[in-house]
C-alpha cells in the first residue's frame, strides 16, 4: 500500500505541472466541479456571447430557445471530456498524444493555446472595464492589473484554483439573482419578448454560437479533475461537471439575450456598465468587484490551461523539468502576450469576439470529436500513460488517421462557415445557418473512427498499464 502524500497547501505552488497525478496524490470530490464550471459562466464574458444572440437578429424569444438547445448539446461533449480526467490523472491536451502522436499533437495544442490566449484577452478586456469604472485607474492600466492578479492564481495552480472558484461561484451567484430581477424590474421585456422576425439560418448560427461557448471548454475540462481518485464515479463527474456548466451558461447567456434586446447600444464596448447600473448607486462598487472577481475565475482557468499547453509543447521539442520558477515563466509570457491582444483590440470589442468565438469552433470541434471517439470507443478509457510521455513508444510520432481526419473535417467545414471576413457559398443556401460545427463533429468522429477499425489498434491491459516518471 503506497504511503499518502501530504497535501499541498492551497497557497503553495502545484507540484505538478504536466505529468501524471500519482495515486497518493489523488484528493477531492467531484461536486467541487460543479463550483469550477458554475463560476467559470457566472460572468461578463458569458453575457457578452449571449448579447451576440440577438445582435445577429434573433427575436428575443428564439434567441433563448438557441441558447437553451446549444448549451444542451455542447455541454454534454464538455462533461464527457471531465470524466477523463481521474481516469487519466493527467491534463487534457497532452492526451491527444495518444489519438494525434507524440509531435502530431502539437498542431491541436497550438491551435487550443491561441484559444487560450484569445479568451484571456477578450475576458481582461471586460475585466479592465470593470475595474475602471470602479476606480480612478484608465481601462488600459486595469486591463493590466486584472491580468497580473490572474498570473499570479495560474502560478499556485490548482488548489487556489479551486478554492476561488468556490467562492466566486457562491457571491456570482447570489448577487446575479439580484441583477437578473433587476433587469426585468427596470425594464420592459414583454415588449421585446416577440419582437423581430424568425430566420431559420440565424437561429443556426444563434444554436452554434451558444454551443461553441461551452465546447470551447473541453480542451481543459479535465484539468480540473485530474487529481480525483481514480475510482471517483464517471457519472458523477460528468453530471457536477454539466450541471454547473449547463445552469450558469444558459442563465448567463440568456441574461445577455434580454439586455441586448432591452438595450440594444449596451453591448457595444459598455457592457459592464449597464449591469452595474442595474444596482443602487450605492452598490455599484460592489458589483464591480463581483464582476472582476468573476472575469478572474474563467481567466484563471484560461491562463493555466495555456500554461499546460504551452509546457506539452515546450516538453515535446526539449525534454525539461517544469520548476516553479519555470513554471511562472511560462505563466507570465502568455499573460503578457494576452494581455498585449486586449489592450490593442479593445477599440472593436463586440466585432472581435464574435468572429473570435465563431472561429474557435471550426477548429476546436473537430478534435473533441476525435478524443472522445477514441477514449470511450476505440480505446476502452485504457491508456499506457508512460508511452504518452514517451516520443519513441507505442502511440507513435505522427497518427495519420487521427491527422488525416482533423484535416478533412476542417476542409468539409469550409463552404459552410459564416463570419464577418468569410462566409462560405454553402451558407446562402441556408439561408445564413452555420451549420459547420455540426458537419466537423460528424465527419472527424467519422472518419477517424472508420481509419481506426481498419489499422491495427493496440490494446492496453488496465492492470499493467504504464505510470511514467515524467519531469514535474
Amino acid at each position: 500500500m503506497s504511503k499518502q502524500v501530504a497535501p499541498e497547501s492551497t497557497l503553495s505552488v502545484e507540484r505538478r505541472s504536466i505529468d501524471f497525478i500519482p495515486h497518493d496524490e489523488r484528493h477531492g470530490e467531484p461536486r467541487s466541479l460543479f463550483n469550477v464550471w458554475f463560476a467559470a459562466n457566472m460572468q461578463v464574458t458569458a453575457i457578452v456571447t449571449g448579447a451576440l444572440l440577438v445582435v445577429i437578429g434573433l427575436p428575443l424569444v428564439w434567441a433563448i430557445v438557441a441558447d437553451v438547445i446549444g448549451i444542451a448539446i455542447g455541454t454534454v461533449f464538455m462533461a464527457l471530456h471531465s470524466a477523463q480526467g481521474p481516469k487519466l490523472g493527467i491534463p487534457q491536451m497532452i492526451q491527444s498524444r495518444a489519438q494525434f502522436g507524440f509531435y502530431g499533437a502539437i498542431l491541436p495544442i497550438v491551435i487550443v493555446l491561441l484559444m487560450y490566449i484569445g479568451f484571456f484577452a477578450s475576458s481582461s478586456v471586460l475585466g479592465g472595464q470593470a475595474l475602471a469604472g470602479a476606480s480612478p485607474v484608465g481601462v488600459t492600466p486595469s486591463i493590466i492589473v486584472v491580468s497580473a492578479v490572474c498570473t499570479v492564481i495560474a502560478i499556485f495552480g490548482y488548489r487556489l484554483i479551486h478554492r476561488l472558484e468556490r467562492w466566486v461561484s457562491l457571491l456570482s451567484g447570489l448577487g446575479f439573482v439580484y441583477l437578473t430581477i433587476m433587469l426585468f424590474v427596470k425594464h420592459d421585456v414583454g415588449a421585446v419578448w416577440t419582437t423581430g422576425h424568425l430566420s431559420a439560418g440565424t437561429f443556426g448560427l444563434g444554436i452554434a454560437i451558444a454551443a461553441t461557448w461551452v465546447l470551447t471548454y473541453a480542451p481543459y475540462v479535465a484539468d480540473y479533475s485530474r487529481y480525483l481518485p481514480e475510482s471517483t464515479s464517471s457519472a458523477k463527474v460528468f453530471w457536477w461537471s454539466y450541471a454547473g456548466c449547463s445552469i450558469s451558461s444558459v442563465w448567463m447567456i440568456g441574461f445577455g439575450c434580454v439586455a441586448a434586446a432591452v438595450a440594444a447600444k449596451a453591448f457595444d464596448g459598455g457592457s459592464v456598465s449597464f449591469i452595474v447600473d442595474l444596482a443602487p448607486a450605492g452598490t455599484h462598487w460592489a458589483f464591480s468587484i463581483m464582476i472582476i472577481l468573476g472575469i478572474v475565475a474563467v481567466n484563471v482557468l484560461n491562463l493555466y490551461g495555456a500554461f499546460t499547453s504551452w509546457t506539452t509543447i515546450a516538453t515535446a521539442t526539449r525534454t525539461h523539468g517544469v520548476r516553479p520558477t519555470t513554471r511562472a515563466i511560462y505563466t507570465i509570457a502568455v499573460a503578457l502576450v494576452s494581455t498585449a491582444i486586449a489592450v490593442a483590440g479593445r477599440g472593436n470589442f463586440m466585432d472581435n469576439f464574435e468572429n473570435f468565438i465563431l472561429f474557435l469552433a471550426y477548429f476546436i470541434i473537430p478534435w473533441t470529436a476525435i478524443n472522445l471517439v477514441d477514449f470511450y470507443l476505440i480505446r476502452k478509457e485504457h491508456y499506457n500513460i508512460a508511452e504518452i510521455f514517451n516520443p519513441r513508444g507505442m502511440y507513435g510520432l505522427f497518427s495519420w488517421q487521427a491527422l488525416v481526419a482533423y484535416l478533412l473535417a476542417i476542409a468539409v467545414e469550409i463552404p459552410f462557415m459564416s463570419t464577418t471576413f468569410y462566409t462560405g457559398p454553402m451558407v446562402a443556401r441556408l439561408h445564413g445557418a452555420d451549420i459547420s460545427w455540426a458537419l466537423g463533429l460528424i465527419v472527424s468522429a467519422v472518419l477517424y473512427g472508420v481509419f481506426m477499425h481498419n489499422s491495427e489498434v493496440i490494446t492496453v491491459d488496465p492492470e499493467t498499464s504504464g505510470v511514467p516518471a515524467a519531469p514535474r
